[in-house]
């Protein structure tokens, strides 16, 4: 993408979208000059935001940092990032929290995002990068299976890497909606929600069963076989039929056209992730994967989707609660070692882990938790699992300070704000979905009294006692110590360079030193454990953590649409998104609507044990009765998180965003029989 004139966004041809661009695309430099933008920083005084100068906002925030650790020690003060943050931001926060603060408690909110998949892939593979493979080797597909993924809405240029998939009858989707993305598909399996995992059980067992697994294959570069299907073995496909409404005739569908497919990929998002069990549910479908022989080899294997601007790259540099940069473990001597080293810190001064993100908010102004918070590229008032309960934590806070674009719902609450640049206004790498490193450049000046967030951050860390110097606000000079930090590391950026990017080079990490040229296709020769095999995880259904009873009859689960992004923060400022999708809505079925006493069009309730969300009536023929479906992009009362079940999974701790117990009701029913 680059900007001409005025506001003009004009595409660029690359491998990863063709030249095409989304809607979001399209409108996107409409808020570079929007009077939503902030453009001085504010402080609250007598209860009100008002304008102040930048020494005054910075002096301020190092003060109250310095009381309150001087008071309640170091994790009394804790930092929340985001997966948009550029690779250099994303770094210098971790940078910032461990060695200016001395806090443990930083996290971000890719933790709600990818962190099942990551989780999942290190099991099975020794290393998470979201797609070990360059995006075009999709097109090449017979198959591709596409797990709790819409890329229709959410990344419009990616269907064009499955329309080889789609044309040979092998593009299948498995989604409890009927989908812009299930509308192209040749097999749509409609799972109820929260059943994915028993899903991928009975095709695995259908593998095995009808005589189609690699055992060439298995034998050769994977463990644990036997132990996952001696836990398969219970899960037959008119069994998994019973569990998840999908047809044991489809399940053997789909094993077949895997195991007929030359070239074949299984590709997992947010909707196998989002869940109490979502590092299992991914396992399982990677045990698919595994079981014919997809991963490691040319022309097939198994991706995450990442979903976040830099989803894979922001949950590589140390703004997660137990990572090092080059993704390296926090509890890991050796790597504690060496970063301090690049640092000029004694690795004996590096806090230890600290909590997940939910349960860093969770803690929040309470006996033990953190009283302050520094927020960089999140809204979590509206993005957050218990979104009224968060927003009641960043109430009872001695201080919240967030460095935004705009005003948005957190910043809103907030007693500094801290007015910062957007993507075409700096410099700085992002990695994508295929591990590529990117160059994004700087296109336009941004609004004079706007600064970066490494400015922001340097500023802070000389207030709080840095040398001079240790805090580089220049983007390339960060990266450089950034490659020193990851050196090494899973996630070697070692050898790529600004230089080397400007070039046009084409850089897959791990790059170990400047005479590599990358690595594009992860896995050809060895998996990333010790022994080089690739693992199969055993793992069973349980289900979700909250069921449908005769008081919340329902599935409610939560998505994206085309014309948003995330929070909402920035597209609802963009007149021509918000123009389109103005509000919340609740998809539901006809039949579903009319025992509910609704109608199209119509305002009404979806209700579960925590809340209620308000939201306008469309009815799908095509949605599955037990199912109501609500966008999450919208604060105040259209806030999907005021229901969703905040269960954690228990290696990711990954909310459960996409399944909980819900109800439909008109609107002025809402509120009885024990709703919150």
């Amino acid at each position: 993408m680059s900007i001409s004139g005025a506001g003009a966004v004009a595409p660029r041809e690359f491998p990863a979208n063709g030249g095409g661009l989304c809607q979001k695309g399209w409108t996107s430099a409409a808020l570079l000059d929007s009077p939503a933008r902030l453009t001085t920083p504010l402080i609250r005084t007598g209860g009100e935001l008002r304008e102040a100068n930048w020494d005054d906002a910075l002096d301020l925030v190092a003060e109250r940092i310095t009381d309150l650790q001087a008071a309640h020690g170091a994790d009394s003060v804790a930092v929340f990032g985001g997966g948009g943050l550029t690779n250099e931001k994303s770094y210098l926060l971790g940078k910032f929290a461990r060695v200016a603060l001395g806090t443990s408690q930083i996290d971000y909110n890719g933790r709600f995002c990818m962190s099942s998949a990551a989780a999942a892939g290190t099991k099975a593979f020794g290393v998470d990068r979201g797609m070990p493979f360059p995006m075009t080797d999709l097109a090449q597909a017979d198959v591709v299976v596409l797990v709790g993924a819409n890329p229709a809405e959410t990344m419009p240029p990616f269907l064009r890497h499955l329309r080889g998939a789609a044309a040979k009858g092998g593009l299948v989707v498995v989604d409890p909606r009927r989908s812009a993305t299930a509308q192209q598909a040749s097999l749509h399996l409609a799972p109820a929600p929260g059943t994915d995992l028993a899903l991928a059980l009975g095709v695995l067992h259908a593998t095995v069963a009808e005589g189609l697994l690699d055992d060439d294959y298995v034998t050769r570069r994977t463990a644990g076989f036997d132990d996952a299907w001696r836990a398969a073995a219970a899960y037959w496909p008119e069994h998994v039929e019973r569990i998840t409404g999908v047809a044991a005739a489809d399940q053997r569908r789909l094993a077949h056209l895997l195991a007929r497919a030359r070239n074949a990929y299984v590709l997992t998002a947010r909707g196998a992730e989002q869940h109490a069990t979502g590092v299992d549910t991914v396992s399982a479908w990677i045990n698919v994967a595994l079981a014919h022989g997809l991963p490691g080899r040319r022309g097939s294997g198994y991706g995450c989707l990442t979903g976040q601007g830099n989803g894979q790259g922001g949950r590589e540099h140390g703004q997660k609660a137990d990572q090092l940069p080059g993704y390296r473990k926090l509890t890991d001597p050796a790597a504690r070692e060496h970063v301090a080293r690049v640092w000029g810190v004694d690795p004996a001064d590096l806090p230890g882990p600290g909590r997940s993100a939910a349960e860093l908010l969770d803690a929040l102004g309470e006996p033990g938790g953190p009283r302050a918070l520094l927020v960089f590229g999140s809204n979590v008032v509206v993005s957050a699992p218990r979104s009224r309960r968060v927003a009641d934590r960043l109430g009872s806070l001695d201080l919240l300070v967030t460095a935004d674009l705009v005003l948005s719902e957190t910043s809103a609450m907030a007693d500094v704000v801290l007015p910062v640049t957007q993507w075409a206004e700096e410099d700085g790498t992002m990695t994508n979905l295929e591990g590529r490193v990117l160059l994004r450049r700087k296109a336009v000046d941004p609004p004079e009294g706007v600064r970066s967030d490494l400015d922001v951050l340097a500023g802070l860390a000389r207030r709080l006692g840095q040398p001079e110097g240790r805090f580089p606000a220049h983007a390339e000079t960060v990266f450089g110590e950034l490659r020193a930090a990851s050196a090494g590391g899973p996630a070697d950026y070692a050898g790529v360079t600004y230089d080397r990017l400007r070039a046009g080079e084409a850089l897959y990490w791990p790059v170990p030193h400047v005479e590599h040229s990358g690595t594009p296709r992860m896995f050809l020769d060895a998996f990333a454990h010790d022994d080089g095999r690739a693992r199969f995880v055993s793992v069973v259904h349980t289900g979700p953590a909250e069921r449908p009873d005769e008081t919340f009859p329902l599935y409610a689960t939560t998505g994206r649409v085309l014309q948003h992004y995330q929070s909402g923060a920035q597209t609802r400022a963009v007149p021509d998104l918000v123009g389109a999708v103005p509000e919340a809505y609740v998809e539901v079925h006809p039949d579903t609507a009319a025992r509910a006493g609704v109608r199209e069009g119509e305002q009404a309730v979806v209700e579960s044990r925590r809340g209620r969300v308000t939201a306008r009536v469309r009815c799908k023929p095509t949605l599955r009765p037990d199912v109501v479906f609500v966008p999450f992009h919208f604060p105040g009362a259209q806030r999907a998180n005021l229901i969703t079940n905040p269960a954690l999974d228990p290696t990711s701790r990954m909310p459960e965003f996409k399944v909980c117990a819900a109800r439909l009701v008109p609107v002025v029913e809402s509120g009885k029989d024990g709703a919150a």
